[in-house]
């Protein structure tokens, strides 16, 4: 009667990868991070430091600094890195740039960071929701510089990039995320040189616009491959370089294929400073708004000093 040995096993489930010391965080237990919560929860805003658990929430969330996410919590698309939802989003909140300049204004924020899911459903990819968050954040906090990171605005890029280049952020971000030989399956809905392309338009348009990009390490990519990345960046102009380590947000998701060492950041950050950028982050727990305000001011430095050098 009890004899199982014929039974079937019980699934298999798959072992959860141990992080190194150098990549673990303390859980957010901080007044100031409850604060910031109840206050997004409050605008009804949507943030990406939830959406795509961002391991520095808690330090950030602290400080009352937060990544506003707009057009919704659901994404088109379903990247592999991704732990954004994926489905048909809802409509457009039409309240949601008054939103999100309440809230830099209730935070005091002297440097936000906007960025969005996917919306490839939206004639526009959603440029129009970037123009007004920018638009009503110059009226209510004049003196708050803004950063945006955007998809890439499939199909419809030229048209994006002209209405939101027009409205002045003070940075334009996008993130090429991996090397081009990983985009087949990690980023299997873009394509690494329009990613490029659209940098180097803005840029185009506008050469005051500061440009940013980063890419996640861990995933596969060679050595020489990273390189490569950032030579095709500074042929674009990009003018910021972001280098972090990928994280795993659940079995389903791309997996991690190796921890890189703080060691081998710091050599990365140096071979990307040596070959032009204004600003490099590169450690492991480096995202794309992972102290955003305080690398923006020293990016702007460092134009005004290489401008007084008249150097390009």
């Amino acid at each position: 009667m009890n004899d199982l040995s014929t039974a079937p096993s019980p699934e298999s489930r798959p072992e959860r990868q141990r992080k190194p010391d150098w990549i673990r965080v303390k859980a957010p237990t901080t007044k100031g991070y409850s604060e910031t919560r109840k206050l997004m929860r409050g605008l009804k805003l949507n943030t990406v430091c939830e959406e795509a658990a961002c391991p520095n929430i808690g330090e950030c969330w602290t400080k009352k600094h937060a990544t506003v996410m707009i057009l919704g919590d659901t994404c088109t698309r379903a990247c592999a890195f991704c732990n954004v939802k994926t489905g048909m989003p809802g409509r457009v909140d039409q309240d949601e740039p008054a939103h999100v300049a309440e809230a830099a204004a209730k935070m005091g924020l002297e440097h936000i960071v906007i960025t969005s899911v996917d919306r490839d459903d939206l004639p526009d990819g959603g440029a129009a929701q970037f123009v007004k968050v920018i638009e009503e954040l110059r009226r209510t906090t004049p003196s708050t510089t803004i950063e945006i990171l955007t998809p890439d605005f499939r199909g419809k890029m030229q048209a994006a990039i002209e209405a939101i280049v027009a409205a002045r952020p003070d940075v334009y971000n996008h993130n090429l995320e991996t090397v081009p030989r990983l985009y087949p399956t990690i980023r299997p809905g873009a394509r690494y040189y329009a990613s490029l392309r659209l940098l180097e338009e803005v840029k185009r348009h506008d050469p005051s616009i500061f440009t940013k990009s980063g890419i996640m390490l861990g995933l596969g990519e060679e050595r020489l491959e990273v390189h490569q990345v950032m030579d095709d960046m500074r042929c674009a102009d990009i003018d910021f370089l972001t280098m972090g380590q990928y994280l795993r947000p659940t079995p389903k998701h791309a997996e991690v294929k190796e921890f890189v060492t703080p060691q081998a950041f710091d050599a990365y950050g140096a071979i990307a400073r040596a070959k032009g950028f204004l600003q490099v982050a590169s450690t492991p727990l480096t995202r794309s708004s992972y102290h955003a305000g305080e690398d923006f001011a020293e990016m702007r430095a460092a134009r005004e000093a290489r401008l007084a050098r008249g150097q390009r």
